[in-house]
């Protein structure tokens, strides 16, 4: 049996899937692990969301952002996982459930119920992850790849939309 722990990052580097050992701080480790933080928040959403609807959609979020990770994971790798196909996937999400809520009036203060407040807080954590992605890209040129940086911002408002939809649809 193999073991959780490997050693390998003991003196502050992680590996890319390229198998380059680059610095746990670097801009590129930050980007994909705010990812994997919006990974996470998303599964929060996922345990807490009534819906089911959502509960799916945000089930398929969770799995296209381990195309985003392995995305950022791959410096200097001409593969790129994130497409213009999957930009036009989130689009569509976003069309399908916005066109199922009245129009916006106001700001929405977040934590009308524990799946909005979770899907609030990975619309929020994308954010930070769209940042960190940028970050990247100023720092190393052509390091990231356009489509992931607008999936990034897409996600954000998907999950804007589904937190209005599971807030919506509670009331």
């Amino acid at each position: 049996m193999s073991k959780v722990y490997t050693k390998t990052g003991d003196k502050g580097t992680t590996g890319l899937l390229t198998g380059e050992r680059i610095k746990k701080t670097s801009a590129r480790v930050e980007a994909y692990g705010t990812v994997d933080e919006v990974t996470s928040a998303l599964g929060l959403a996922r345990a807490t969301c009534t819906k089911p609807e959502v509960k799916e959609a945000v089930f398929k979020l969770q799995k296209l952002l381990m195309l985003v990770m392995a995305d950022l994971a791959s410096a200097g790798n001409q593969e790129r996982y994130i497409t213009a196909e999957h930009v036009a996937a989130l689009e569509q999400m976003i069309d399908e459930f916005d066109a199922k809520l009245p129009p916006l009036k106001s700001f929405i203060v977040p934590g009308a119920t524990p799946g909005a407040a979770a899907l609030d807080l990975a619309r929020t954590v994308t954010r930070r992850a769209e940042r960190q992605t940028l970050r990247l890209q100023a720092e190393e040129a052509d390091a990231v790849n356009e489509q992931l940086l607008i999936g990034l911002n897409r996600l954000s408002d998907l999950c804007f939309v589904l937190s209005r939809l599971e807030s919506e649809t509670s009331k």
